[in-house]
């Protein structure tokens, strides 16, 4: 069967229907015989709400009208009525819009439909309709931020036809006005992105019923942090600032607040370095109500005020057990000022400046903190369990719980991931129970450790899907905020967080890449939805295998499975395809694909060739290469154009994002970010002078060396190299013959027949583009003789090889492997290892031992993590497992080599102990052999990140190893999860050939589907 997702892909591609993201249509720009007019480019849309409504929606009324403009080029109109609300005998008292209803545009006040919207128990209109048995509110009333619509046939005097928008709540109806919004083209970056709508002649409502019921999570917000330099430079340069210095004002947080509620959203942390929310702009706080927007603070701000209020009001230090005199009024003034408006009420407290706030675990201070805070809310509320609350569990707070501290059960547990996007820590067994609940704090940027992230979009959005599914699935389900920094370049993974957690069941572990397409539809047009989702798609994966800030020349290997220049290659392709799409679009669209597409993916290449162009530059100079110097410039030609890309950026639509990209992004030498943009080290030879080698050099695959001459990496005076063996599973091998001297010169290869080569002679100078070539060889296996063996390949050039020096020569091992025919499914041994991707197994073993109280099965996540895929026990809310009743992913490998000590490497993904009690752990077999169970995280006391995580974030996974007993022949690899969180990328076999690099070998040779 089809998901709802799959089916809106289809009809969005292949129709002209139009709907929000993920959720059920009910407009059209092509009619039906059962759909109604709702506007056109001739007559605009009216609407009609009940002046009583609550000023959010009223404001989102005004905002729709609006939009109907953005689509046909007529602005709709706003009618408000008042009066005693009774049904058909109401008056207009103002529009909204500014406009009378009788003069819209040029239209000569001609109208075509009407939308009814209003809130139950607020709206005159509503109630009337359901007191006459109208519309039916039944799955709706009372509950939260749920929403019906429906065509209407005479709903109200004078109106023949109408769509009617009854919200549960005041969100419930601004989230069904903005589903219409959405559904008629207006993407909700339509400001922060300068997404254009696509004009439409008509606008048509289809004759169906909806019934959105409560979002899968109560709270659902984002926090903008870590904002400078580039949103505070972007906001100094386009508001005015407070008397106290920060330009973070009600004409920013409007458009902030507005983008929320069209993402669906209701929560927000205002900006906390440099600005104070409710001191800077005095409109701040009623503005966010008004609108309908939940405040809150940032976990380390309490009682609703911000950091900044205590640097600037305080008196004294910010230290409760020697100035909590001074404290508790700042905390009272907090709860007094907030007590209006509808917030969420940030408990606890940690030091000044978001560090601890002791060098210990004090549970009885912090416990003394909270009961004076519980205190103070009683006092000022009158009921304290009616304040919602939290207590955000980050960092060293979370080892005050686990040390035995407690709250009051109607506090939410705010559990935090590891700032890298691995929740740390979510319910147990036995706390689910509690009233408060349990939410969680999210990152999608970051200033710490490792390394800061805050640049550009690192976000792969399958293991946004993976984490924040087990974490709903697991019961936090409250409160979901992500901290999202300068929020500009995070559009894609903000859009795709709110939609998880607006209806988490919608998206599911294969249908990302369907969310990507329904998401470039909106936003680009259909026309190029698939092509523009697979670029994101793919751009996720590259640019999260390792954050941009921890990149380094040495990460990615120049010598060994021609890495370097196969992920360069990948971001090279992307490139191209992003933009063909970008140079397809019409003009006004190419801003929008840029800021969110284009640009990524363009500067991500540059920062790539930049690094791996300084590897080649470092390697080189060390083998005396004359196109050393041609990388050096490489690399400060692309340091230029990161400079021209960022210029770019800040320049486009007449300067509008002007800073967004001040980012510095190059140059990190420790966790936090360099205060100017700096080259990776760069090497340059003398081109004056030749080597004291002559004027050719050689290298090879998988080493460092080169010949003729003397190095570091292989024995002096010797002249030769060693290829690493090929074999008839394994991939070509290569030659470099390159300049070091001054004089040109010409070369040949002379090797075994049935060894081939892609070119056997040349021609080689000191400058231009001819410094070097690349030869492949391959094997004519058929020619070949049979078992193992080397041969000696020759290379010969006109010119001579220094004063000492011989003409070089490179031997080949081979490995004739004969493969017997009755195997005929599985991976095969190459290069002295077998490499797997873990999706694709041979086949699933289900579990000797069934049980009637849960059913665990292997689920694939396409596209995740740093080469193909992810494979996850599911569903996420299953006990432990053991061998007996969990099932096992078998995989099939034929070796040739014969080990007591191959070592089976797991790639796994960097998640963490969810659960303390049940570390996350898996088995593996091989054969017969005693399975083996390994915990591959191992926590520390006092909330600390586990030991080894600063390289898994880096790395981007965990790698896990395992040795057996290894002899020529087919055999069987069995792999367990343990536990719900486990998700395996990668298996490599080590046979005594695997090298060093990055991603691990390449996967090897497979046999049969």
């Amino acid at each position: 069967m089809l998901s709802l997702s799959s089916l809106l892909v289809s009809a969005v591609l292949l129709s002209r229907s139009a709907h929000a993201i993920g959720q059920q249509p009910t407009v059209a720009f092509n009619g039906s015989a059962d759909a109604f007019l709702l506007a056109s480019s001739s007559a605009s849309v009216r609407l009609l709400l009940d002046a009583a409504d609550w000023p959010g929606v009223l404001r989102a009324a005004d905002d729709v009208a609006l939009d109907f403009g953005r689509v046909t080029g007529l602005n709709g109109t706003v009618s408000l009525t008042g009066g005693s609300g009774g049904r058909g005998n109401a008056s207009v008292i103002f529009n909204v819009t500014g406009k009378s209803d009788w003069d819209v545009g040029s239209n000569g006040g001609k109208t075509a439909g009407a939308i009814i919207a209003g809130t139950v128990g607020k709206s005159s209109l509503i109630d009337a309709l359901v007191r006459d048995g109208k519309i039916d509110v039944g799955r709706v009333a009372g509950q939260w931020e749920a929403f019906t619509s429906s065509v209407l046939e005479s709903p109200v005097k004078g109106v023949d036809r109408a769509l009617v928008i009854a919200g549960s709540d005041k969100r419930g109806t601004i989230y069904g006005l903005y589903d219409i919004s959405e559904q008629i083209g207006v993407s909700p970056w339509y400001w922060f992105a300068d997404v254009p709508a696509r004009r439409q002649s008509n606008i048509f409502a289809l004759n169906t019923t909806k019934k959105q019921s409560s979002p899968s999570v109560k709270y659902r917000g984002l926090f903008i942090n870590d904002e400078a330099p580039a949103l505070t430079g972007w906001m100094n340069a386009n508001y005015p600032k407070s008397e106290y210095g920060s330009a973070f004002g009600a004409d920013f947080y409007a458009h902030v607040f507005e983008l929320l509620l069209r993402l669906r959203a209701n929560y927000f942390w205002p900006a906390m370095w440099g600005s104070m929310f409710n001191v800077d702009d005095a409109r701040n706080q009623p503005l966010a109500d008004e609108y309908g927007i939940v405040m809150g603070t940032s976990h380390t701000e309490p009682m609703m005020r911000a950091t900044n209020e205590w640097t600037t009001f305080g008196n004294g230090s910010w230290q409760w057990n020697t100035n909590n005199a001074s404290i508790y009024p700042f905390f009272v003034e907090g709860a007094e000022r907030a007590r209006p408006y509808e917030g969420i009420m940030t408990m606890g407290m940690r030091g000044s400046g978001d560090t601890a706030l002791s060098a210990g675990i004090e549970t009885t201070m912090l416990e003394n903190i909270v009961d004076a805070q519980r205190g103070i809310l009683e006092d000022v509320y009158g009921n304290v369990t009616a304040v919602p609350q939290m207590w955000c569990l980050y960092k060293e707070v979370q080892g005050y719980y686990e040390a035995g501290m407690r709250v009051p059960d109607d506090v939410t547990l705010l559990w935090s991931d590891d700032n890298w996007g691995n929740m740390r820590r979510l319910p147990t067994d036995n706390e689910t129970g509690r009233s408060g609940g349990a939410g969680i704090y999210y990152h999608f940027d970051y200033v710490g450790d490792p390394r800061d992230y805050k640049w550009i979009n690192t976000i792969q959005l399958q293991k946004t899907w993976e984490q924040l599914h087990l974490t709903y699935k697991r019961g936090a389900r409250d409160i979901w905020i992500v901290n999202v920094g300068d929020l500009k370049p995070l559009e894609i993974p903000i859009n795709h967080f709110f939609d998880l957690a607006y209806n988490i069941d919608q998206w599911t572990a294969t249908n990302t890449e369907q969310w990507l397409t329904l998401w470039a539809t909106r936003e680009f047009g259909p026309a190029f939805a698939r092509s523009t989702a697979q670029v994101v798609d793919v751009y996720g994966k590259l640019a999260a295998r390792r954050k941009y800030e921890l990149l380094n020349s040495t990460i990615y290997s120049p010598i060994n499975y021609e890495e370097a220049d196969n992920v360069l290659g990948e971001w090279q392709t992307l490139a191209q395809q992003a933009q063909s799409i970008h140079d397809a679009l019409p003009i006004e669209t190419q801003p929008s694909f840029f800021e969110m597409v284009l640009h990524p993916v363009l500067a991500g290449l540059t920062v790539y060739d930049i690094h791996i162009s300084s590897a080649k530059n470092l390697l080189y100079a060390a083998q005396g290469r004359t196109s050393a110097n041609s990388w050096a410039a490489r690399v400060l030609e692309k340091f230029g154009y990161d400079h021209k890309l960022t210029v770019r950026y800040n320049s486009l639509l007449g300067g509008k994002w002007n800073h967004m990209m001040d980012q510095t992004h190059l140059g990190y030498v420790y966790w936090q970010q360099p205060m100017r943009q700096v080259t990776p080290p760069l090497q340059f030879v003398q081109t004056l002078e030749g080597g004291l080698n002559g004027d050719m050099g050689v290298s090879v695959e998988g080493s460092n060396a080169s010949v003729p001459g003397d190095d570091q990496w292989h024995d002096l005076s010797s002249d030769t190299l060693t290829l690493p063996p090929i074999d008839p599973f394994g991939p070509r091998r290569w030659i470099d013959i390159f300049s070091v001297g001054l004089s040109s010169f010409s070369w040949s290869i002379s090797a075994e027949p049935f060894v081939k080569l892609s070119q056997s002679s040349g021609a080689l100078s000191p400058s231009g583009n001819t410094t070097e070539t690349r030869v492949y060889i391959t094997v004519d296996w058929d020619a070949a003789p049979a078992g193992s063996g080397s041969t000696t390949i020759n290379i010969t050039s006109s010119t001579n090889y220094g004063t000492q020096y011989s003409a070089p020569s490179v031997i080949l091992p081979f490995n004739h492997s004969v493969l017997p025919s009755s195997f005929t499914n599985g991976f095969v041994e190459s290069d002295g290892h077998i490499s797997i991707e873990a999706a694709h197994y041979s086949s699933i073993l289900p579990a000797a031992e069934t049980s009637d109280n849960f059913s665990a099965e292997w689920t694939t996540i396409p596209s995740y993590g740093r080469t193909d895929s992810g494979v996850t026990l599911s569903p996420g809310t299953l006990p432990s497992m053991t061998t007996a009743t969990a099932p096992a992913l078998q995989y099939n490998v034929f070796a040739f080599s014969e080990l007591d000590d191959a070592n089976v490497t797991l790639y796994l993904s960097p998640s963490l102990n969810t659960d303390p009690y049940r570390p996350l752990r898996y088995a593996l077999a091989l054969d017969a052999q005693e399975p083996q169970t390994v915990q591959f995280v191992h926590d520390q006391p006092d909330g600390a990140l586990p030991v080894g995580w600063t390289d898994a974030v880096a790395d981007a996974v965990w790698k896990s190893t395992t040795t057996w007993k290894m002899g020529p022949g087919e055999h069987r690899i069995r792999l367990w999860a343990l536990e719900p969180g486990v998700v395996v990328q990668k298996i490599v076999v080590d046979l005594g050939g695997v090298r060093e690099s990055y991603l691990g070998p390449p996967e090897s040779w497979r046999v049969g589907p």
